[in-house]
């Protein structure tokens, strides 16, 4: 798990960062997880598929934190910008099926996100739904206060 150090981090960045392993570990073909404040910032991250990955194969993102926090970011930028353009309301969900895996995006508040990645034979409705489950759990823990020190702690770890 690739996720801040607890030493230190209040109770409720503890309890999110439960919440993300709890996530890794009840849902079978995650290749990495993500969580990123509004602005693109990398929070929380887990990479459960890293460690069965064969060295030379090719799956995207390949675990790598940052890579999925840029594709999480640009993804809930495109479609925020596309919901207004239809005058659509908010984007609760994205997702992107590709050949060789998928890509989940979930709002969770104040504009951040979720973003998961997973293998191409993941059942895309036990993903959903667990990311649901995570995001209305974390939606109300996730303050100002919790991404600023879940922020601060990645960039210790960095």
């Amino acid at each position: 798990m690739t996720a801040p150090s607890t030493y230190g981090l209040s109770t409720q960045a503890r309890n999110l960062q439960w919440l993300l392993t709890d996530l890794v570990e009840e849902v079978p073909g995650l290749i990495s997880v993500a969580v990123v404040s509004s602005d693109g910032l990398l929070l929380l991250s887990s990479d459960p598929g890293l460690a069965d990955a064969p060295k030379k194969e090719s799956r995207g993102p390949r675990g790598a934190s940052a890579d999925l926090a840029t594709i999480v970011s640009g993804l809930g930028s495109l479609t925020h910008g596309a919901a207004q353009l239809m005058e659509a309301g908010g984007v609760k969900q994205t997702m992107v099926s590709m050949e060789h895996g998928s890509v989940f995006v979930m709002s969770i508040s104040d504009g951040s996100l979720l973003g998961v990645h997973a293998t191409p034979d993941c059942d895309m409705s036990v993903v959903a739904y667990h990311m649901a489950l995570f995001v209305g759990r974390a939606g109300h823990v996730l303050t100002p206060e919790v991404r600023s020190e879940l922020r601060q702690s990645m960039e210790r770890t960095a």
